[in-house]
């Protein structure tokens, strides 16, 4: 009977110490993205213009949700492919649904305003990146 106790206290004292994104979503997506017609080179950048991939469709890239403390994060993929027009496409982080689970499990403290904005799981990214280049 103590260790169920046990079990159950170390269950609720993590569930309070950690934020309810942190524990069922993620903070690095993987974001896969194709053009049509393939092999398009790509070249993905950050919002402050650091390179963060280069290559070529289809392609898949980890990328972070999170561009720091409360900072969701903004990629811009560019497509370049002879005969064809560069194109570019801008992807943004939104709210991950789960960030609000800290509401209900009465977490807003910790889990709402310091573990889910530190880790960056508060933020998601669409998983997938679809570019139809034009001649």
């Amino acid at each position: 009977m103590k260790k169920i106790v046990l079990l159950f206290l170390s269950i609720a004292l993590f569930a309070t110490l950690t934020g309810c994104a942190t524990l069922l979503s993620e903070s690095v997506y993987p974001v896969t993205i194709t053009s049509a017609p393939d092999d398009a080179t790509i070249t993905i950048t950050d919002s402050n213009k650091n390179i963060v991939f280069q290559g070529k469709t289809p392609a898949e890239v980890n990328l972070k949700a999170s561009s720091g403390f409360f900072r969701k994060a903004s990629y811009t993929i560019k497509f370049e492919k002879k005969g064809y027009k560069d194109s570019v496409y801008t992807l943004t982080s939104t709210l991950d649904g789960w960030y609000f689970g800290n509401l209900i499990s009465g977490n807003i403290i910790i889990g709402m305003l310091i573990i889910d904005p530190i880790t960056g799981a508060m933020w998601q990214l669409d998983p997938h990146v679809f570019m139809k280049l034009s001649k």
